[in-house]
């Protein structure tokens, strides 16, 4: 039964996450497919750059929201670990989403609303070193890439330890996985700036 749960969990939350709401918005409002410019990303930053500021809004919180519903969903089905699971699996569907050929986005919107939800402490604390590093370098992919890899840190201070410490460790690093081209840039001092 737990097994069945379990596996549940993962696939809704995985089916969730597999609705990339820039790709929706794009083909829905500009009959286009965000995936085919700037970064190919199907995230609210490649929104922003491409199509401008209420489609990267639009897709940052429905990026965000089917995330928390993932969460909800686990929660309700197996309490604390089950919206840890449903978070997780959400966030792998963002990045290679079974709708799109697996070519989907960077997953930070999904993670954020994920963290947000299961830690809200830890998730604000989070998004408050993101922006302080994106107001400071103007670097979106640094922001995002600094703030998770001190979400497990932050995680384990303010809950202690447990399974869902090392999930956050897992998302940690497939958020830095997911940034690998970004990361080249920035060690090249090519990557590009927020604009606002």
């Amino acid at each position: 039964m737990l097994t069945l749960k379990i596996l549940l969990i993962f696939i809704t939350g995985y089916f969730l996450g597999s609705l990339n709401f820039g790709v929706i918005i794009s083909k829905v409002y500009y009959h286009d497919d965000i995936r085919k410019y700037g970064s190919k990303g199907s995230g609210a930053t490649n929104m922003l750059r491409t199509y401008g500021k209420i489609p990267a809004v639009m897709t940052f919180f429905g990026d965000g929201l089917k995330a928390a519903v993932a969460v909800i969903i686990g929660a309700i089905l197996l309490g604390h670990d089950g919206a840890y699971i449903g978070g997780t699996a959400s966030v792998i569907g963002h990045a290679f989403p079974v709708y799109y050929k697996f070519k989907g986005g960077r997953s930070v919107a999904a993670a954020f609303f994920m963290v947000l939800c299961t830690s809200p402490l830890t998730g604000l604390i989070c998004f408050a070193i993101f922006l302080v590093i994106v107001a400071l370098t103007k670097y979106i992919s640094l922001g995002s890439v600094i703030a998770v890899l001190i979400y497990p840190l932050v995680l384990y201070k303010i809950t202690g330890f447990g399974p869902h410490n090392i999930i956050a460790v897992f998302i940690a690093l497939f958020i830095v996985y997911l940034h690998k081209k970004n990361i080249k840039r920035l060690l090249n001092g090519n990557e590009n700036k927020l604009v606002y």
